[in-house]
């Protein structure tokens, strides 16, 4: 059974928790994590760069000058790619990157990820963070105390609470994700993971529908 340290909400120290061995102590298949990575990257890419050809600038109609007898290169148009103000050669046009995976590969490499992290000793459970106001100064004592602070964190909560996100936001390196939106990328980016025992609870007893 792996474990992972627990802590209070503050920050301080409880003892040890027992991670659910389905999801943390899985057999790690780098191949799919790494195709789920790059899946994530296509698919924030809105895909809208253009770049204009010789046929979308303006101009050009007319030959330059005579084809023989000036002493200098031949040319056709103005708006050649050779010539300053001309088209662009094989440049970039609208597209779509977005790549597609299966449920259960992303479900695969959503647990080979969280497997290896909790092998690494990257895993760190806290109790659920009950904030009702916004409270960015004791939010960073927390990371402090857990020695995670300046790190990249990946906070994983059960449930959105507002508060808990504008307490992180302005505290460089941390994300708060949901568990039910938690996906590979997010693992393999953050440095150390914090996870709520909701989150935690939620995520042992399987996943939702996605």
């Amino acid at each position: 059974m792996i474990t992972a340290k627990h802590y209070q909400q503050d920050g301080t120290e409880k003892g040890t928790q027992d991670l659910p061995s389905g999801v943390f102590e899985c057999e790690i298949n780098e191949p799919v994590v790494h195709q789920a990575v790059l899946a994530h990257l296509a698919n924030q890419r809105q895909g809208t760069a253009k770049a204009k050809g010789r046929t979308d600038v303006r101009g050009g109609g007319k030959k330059p000058y005579k084809q023989k007898g000036t002493g200098r290169a031949r040319a056709g148009t103005i708006r050649s790619p050779l010539w300053r103000g001309g088209g662009v050669v094989f440049g970039p046009h609208p597209r779509e990157y977005r790549q597609a995976m299966p449920k259960k590969m992303r479900r695969l490499a959503l647990n080979s990820s969280l497997s290896s992290r909790a092998k690494s000793g990257d895993i760190i459970v806290v109790d659920d963070l009950n904030y009702t106001e916004p409270k960015t100064k004791t939010f960073a004592g927390m990371l402090k105390n857990v020695d995670v602070y300046q790190k990249k964190v990946l906070v994983v909560l059960d449930k959105s609470n507002h508060f808990v996100v504008r307490s992180a936001r302005n505290i460089e390196g941390v994300r708060v994700t949901l568990g039910r939106m938690l996906n590979a990328y997010d693992v393999v980016w953050a440095d150390k993971i914090i996870l709520t025992q909701s989150a935690l609870k939620a995520m042992e007893e399987g996943p939702r529908n996605e």
